[in-house]
């Protein structure tokens, strides 16, 4: 609550009453006592502080929107899955120590691993050296995928991109059988 003299009164869970002696907006807030003589705990005080903040926050807002501005949230962008695979794949491949599993990228990995778009060229001999690594179901399925891929592309004349998937395919038998 802001007072026509620039106090804010702020009320505690606990039924104390506490000054601040400067206007919200001043950077320096000190905190007094008023009533009840006694220090304040580090949980009031933090409580206090949040309020404060949340108060302060409140009051540029209505500030911002009477000049009319609005207050635009800027958020950041979120990179890829497909660099995020990729990044996650770099890191196994280069730095093992700082390298963490992570389920959801070596599945993007696994079904994205015959396009040659979404996991270039240089990346796919770190792939090979990954899937090396893949035991139990990730393996089975991962040959049996490839396996598919080999017997629906046929014997029949392949364009370029059918052709690398292809190559990529007998690769990863040839690799794991």
């Amino acid at each position: 609550m802001l007072t026509s003299k620039g106090v804010c009164v702020v009320k505690v869970e606990l039924s104390r009453t506490w000054e601040i002696t400067e206007p919200p907006s001043h950077p320096a807030v000190t905190l007094e006592q008023d009533e009840e003589g006694g220090d304040l705990s580090t949980e009031e005080r933090r409580v206090l502080e949040r309020k404060l903040k949340k108060l302060r926050k409140k009051e540029e807002k209505a500030k911002l929107r009477a000049e009319g501005k609005t207050v635009e949230k800027v958020i950041p962008a979120k990179p890829l899955p497909s660099q995020q695979a990729l990044d996650y794949l770099t890191c196994w491949n280069e730095n093992r120590t700082a390298w963490k599993f992570q389920k959801i990228r070596q599945t993007w990995l696994l079904q994205q691993m015959f396009d040659s778009e979404k996991v270039p060229d240089e990346s796919f001999p770190a792939l090979l050296l990954y899937i090396e690594g893949l035991r139990g179901a990730a393996r089975d399925t991962t040959v049996e995928k490839a396996e598919a891929l080999v017997k629906s592309l046929g014997d029949g004349p392949w364009d370029k991109e059918e052709e690398r998937k292809m190559h990529r395919a007998r690769e990863v038998i040839q690799l794991l059988s």
